[in-house]
């Protein structure tokens, strides 16, 4: 069983889908465990305030190493074998590879950045990978810690129905069809290809190749 532990401040933004689906049975088949942690519940600060404004001046609001650390070691300890990530726009980009080699983890520690960022410190201090999810910036890390939980759980056994889900272990194609054959919306007709109504397999295997290219 992978666990994935997540800083945020926003928990409730993502709980719901990781909740939902293939990746909320997985939970409750115990092949993955999602657990979050606040950083807010953590900090020293008497009023629970967990950002700040950055040296050197900036736009916006930075969290600040000490909440995020003390919730790190709640999460995962000392735990050497632990994997953690903090996403940011110059890290490596995720891609399957990646997430077919964390699915071996047991622990993996995500923090969820938001505002400008989070200090620099808590990366070094953690010694947490730096991944990109996309050349692009969202409002927080959140989706991206939602993002590669799914991609994750899809390589840990028994959390597909059928291994032939996964897209890289079977011969498949960005079209797929379904009944009916022929559908006609607003007086058009769209029909399904017909090689895929042959049961010709070797035809049918040869056109899925074809659309991947």
């Amino acid at each position: 069983m992978i666990h994935f532990h997540i800083i945020t401040l926003f928990p409730e933004s993502i709980e719901p889908y990781l909740k939902s689906s293939i990746i909320g049975k997985a939970q409750e088949k115990k092949k993955i465990k999602v657990s979050f942690y606040d950083p807010k519940k953590f900090t020293r600060d008497r009023y629970g305030r967990v950002d700040r404004r950055p040296y050197g001046g900036g736009p916006g609001m930075v969290l600040e190493p000490d909440g995020m650390l003390r919730a790190a070691h709640k999460a995962v300890g000392s735990r050497r074998k632990a994997e953690v990530i903090f996403f940011s726009t110059d890290g490596r980009q995720f891609d399957e590879g990646m997430a077919k080699r964390l699915s071996k983890k047991k622990d993996i520690l995500l923090i969820a950045g938001h505002y400008e960022g989070v200090d620099a410190r808590v990366q070094k201090i953690l010694k947490a990978k730096k991944i990109s999810m996309g050349p692009y910036v969202l409002t927080g890390g959140e989706l991206p810690a939602a993002t590669l939980i799914d991609a994750i759980a899809r390589f840990v056994p028994g959390t597909l129905g059928k291994a032939e889900s996964l897209e890289r272990s079977r011969v498949s194609s960005p079209e797929v069809y379904t009944r009916p054959e022929v559908l006609v919306w607003k007086g058009k007709k769209y029909r399904v290809p017909k090689v895929l109504l042959t049961g010709h397999h070797a035809k049918i295997e040869a056109w899925k190749i074809r659309k991947r290219t």
